[in-house]
């Protein structure tokens, strides 16, 4: 069965007793990953359990069908339910799969995978959404800034906190793209709060403004800039660190609308260091003074154009075949480019 987006937070904490395959994917692998555990965890609380859990990788799976099968009917020694986890899987695992759920082992062994991304034609995808409650599909796609932040807001909450809204939007801007990361970001910040009940504006900067967290703005700043060699530089590095290509090109289209909106202020009569300190949320002190060189550099048309570049790209990305990361980083030297014009 196909899981409905408002439904898979509770669906991947807690499957219905029914369903003994969960299947994760999208473009936030943080997100994947996130899901994947809590949905192990709610057959074995310890995952480092060696007989109650068994992790296999994506060809492993799909190269010994056999063993897959086995794994899922064999019953733990020390009692117990037990959780076959397979990571890094795609298409290839989709004959494994679809012959699997004809005829699923006895037993209630429960079996997590964790995907890339896989488009509507994806075979492994379309197995699993076309089944009855045995097993269900999890997109697992790139939040929002305004779904990041009601996320924001819950984490605190569990926590025993309570965050002002400032201190959540800006939090929420500078950790959106990789829901993982902005979970280690925001337990990080708990812990520093401890014995206290009230996160500040202040607090959040405190803890994340040097953070590595803020590295998904390094292309758009410095495409902004015109700075090619910065671009290149920053991309390469996110690259290698894993990080998708739509995390990276929303994050794109949402500092060049901030830097839109500043542009607009400015036009309206505003100064641009009044312009800058008027977004919301605020800007990270280190970071005004670039944003404010930007906004004389740029104008509305120009800002129109970078905007309509990086949702092309995005949509090239979901359509065409070419190498996601090829597409991305072209976008992005086009904006410098355009940031270099008259």
């Amino acid at each position: 069965m196909k899981v409905q987006p408002r439904n898979a937070d509770a669906f991947a904490k807690r499957p219905p007793p029914v369903t003994r395959l969960v299947l994760l994917y999208g473009p936030d692998q943080g997100l994947v990953r996130e899901r994947g555990k809590a949905a192990a965890q709610s057959a074995c609380e310890d995952l480092s359990d060696p007989f109650r859990v068994t992790e296999l990788k994506g060809d492993q799976a799909a190269s010994d069908p056999a063993r897959l099968g086995d794994e899922l009917a064999a019953i733990a020694l020390t009692g117990g339910r037990r959780v076959v986890r397979v990571r890094d899987a795609d298409d290839k695992l989709s004959p494994a799969i679809t012959a699997l759920l004809k005829a699923f082992p006895g037993g209630d062994t429960l079996l997590v995978i964790e995907a890339g991304e896989l488009d509507a034609r994806s075979k492994l995808r379309k197995a699993v959404e076309d089944v009855g409650d045995i097993a269900g599909a999890v997109a697992c796609y790139v939040e929002s800034e305004e779904e990041l932040a009601g996320t924001i807001a819950r984490i605190m909450a569990d926590h025993g906190l309570q965050i002002d809204m400032d201190a959540r939007d800006w939090l929420a801007g500078n950790l959106v793209g990789d829901r993982s990361m902005a979970r280690g970001e925001i337990d990080k910040l708990a812990l520093y709060m401890l014995g206290q009940r009230q996160v500040t504006l202040a607090d959040a900067r405190a803890v994340i403004g040097d953070s590595a967290a803020l590295d998904l703005d390094e292309p758009a700043q410095a495409a902004a800039s015109g700075d090619m060699a910065e671009v290149d530089r920053s991309l390469r590095r996110l690259y290698a660190d894993g990080t998708a290509t739509v995390a990276l090109l929303r994050a794109g289209q949402r500092y060049f609308q901030r830097l839109h909106m500043a542009v607009a202020h400015v036009a309206k009569g505003q100064t641009p260091q009044a312009a800058v300190k008027a977004l919301r949320p605020p800007v990270f002190f280190k970071l005004e003074p670039i944003l404010t060189a930007q906004i004389r550099n740029w104008t509305l048309p120009k800002l129109h154009q970078a905007l309509d570049r990086l949702q092309e790209a995005e949509a090239e990305c979901k359509r065409t075949h070419m190498p996601d990361e090829t597409i991305c980083s072209r976008a992005f030297f086009q904006l410098a480019q355009l940031a270099r014009r008259g």
